[in-house]
């Protein structure tokens, strides 16, 4: 018995993580945006893999500028992830608008973003065309977090309330369900 239908939606995998990236660029300045095509691409050395679409202004940015930042929202930073998804950095100032802090990165000439609980600082290593997007592999640099969050070296997810992207719609990420 099969019961299972095709789908024709674009969102393969669900749910994808939500994260700000941050780019810094030496003549067009700084910029966030928002991705949900973002994964690990190896665990050592530890690579970030982020999927931009080459029309993007932070694509040029990155691509340029050779890094770029990872910060990790929380549900109150909706709003601005929101802005930053769907304003473009050409004209505005996107870390303005949305109302976040920008901190100059320790590896990288990119910013973070000083509201995101993680902050992670990536080089990239490779840029691989896949069609609509490209996707940056980054070595990671540097790895912070607000120090409430860590124990014994460890980020304590429990208590960072994580965004996830499902099908168009932002969702929160729900209670561990084993040990």
């Amino acid at each position: 018995m099969n019961d299972k239908t095709a789908f024709t939606g674009s969102f393969i995998l669900a749910p994808v993580p939500v994260v700000l990236v941050g780019c810094g660029h030496q003549t067009l300045g700084r910029n966030v945006i928002t991705i949900a095509w973002c994964g690990v691409g190896c665990s050592d050395p530890e690579t970030i893999n982020v999927s931009i679409r080459p029309e993007r202004h932070s694509h040029r940015m990155i691509r340029e500028s050779g890094c770029f930042t990872v910060n990790i929202p929380t549900p109150d930073l909706l709003d601005a992830v929101v802005t930053c998804g769907t304003v473009s950095g050409r004209e505005k100032d996107k870390f303005a608008l949305a109302g976040l802090t920008p901190l100059d990165g320790e590896t990288v000439k990119a910013p973070i973003v000083a509201e995101c609980p993680v902050n992670i600082e990536c080089r990239v290593l490779k840029v691989v065309p896949l069609g609509a997007h490209d996707m940056f592999i980054g070595r990671v640099s540097a790895k912070r977090a607000d120090a409430g969050h860590v124990t014994d070296g460890r980020i304590s997810f429990e208590r960072i309330p994580l965004v996830a992207y499902v099908n168009g719609r932002y969702r929160l990420v729900g209670d561990p369900v084993a040990p």
